[in-house]
């Protein structure tokens, strides 16, 4: 009988990706939490969404330049 050579290439891209989109999650909600403190902290009201959004621009980036480093 042959041996059968199974790839397990796509499996691998899966867990990848799915571990990059942890990681996107957790950047954004560390900075949502980094924002909220430094409202509190320095009495102001506008550092949450800055902050927030500014990881959601990083998480992005990091998920896109990780996402074409799995593909080639």
């Amino acid at each position: 009988m042959k041996k059968q050579n199974y790839s397990k290439k796509p499996l691998n891209k899966a867990l990848q990706l799915s571990g990059a989109g942890l990681q996107m999650g957790l950047t954004i909600y560390l900075g949502f939490l980094l924002g909220k403190w430094l409202d509190d902290k320095f009495q102001l009201t506008f550092l949450t969404e800055t902050i927030t959004l500014l990881a959601i621009f990083l998480a992005m980036f990091s998920l896109i330049k990780q996402a074409n480093k799995i593909n080639d």
